[in-house]
């Protein structure tokens, strides 16, 4: 199951949590299939935020002009046009 859940997108993950999180409210479910159900949903929380922390982590980023990774915002003693790019 765990390289099932790994191949899904952001978006599946999402909608299978959603799935998941309406069944167990409606209460339709035994209690062995709760269970289960709510395991695999705890996993699906876990894989969705770790996806989203490293997207936010990402986009905290950017590369300088040596390839290294920098944060996003530039130094102050830098300035940029209106467009954010650097002048020469």
């Amino acid at each position: 199951m765990a390289d099932t859940q790994n191949n899904k997108t952001f978006e599946e993950k999402m909608t299978e949590l959603e799935t998941i999180v309406n069944q167990l409210e409606q209460g339709n479910v035994s209690l062995e299939e709760s269970m289960d159900k709510f395991k695999i949903g705890i996993k699906l929380s876990e894989q969705l935020q770790d996806t989203l922390t490293k997207a936010e982590h990402t986009m905290a980023k950017m590369m300088d002009k040596d390839g290294n990774e920098v944060n996003f915002e530039a130094p102050k003693d830098e300035k940029s046009d209106s467009n954010g790019n650097q002048a020469d």
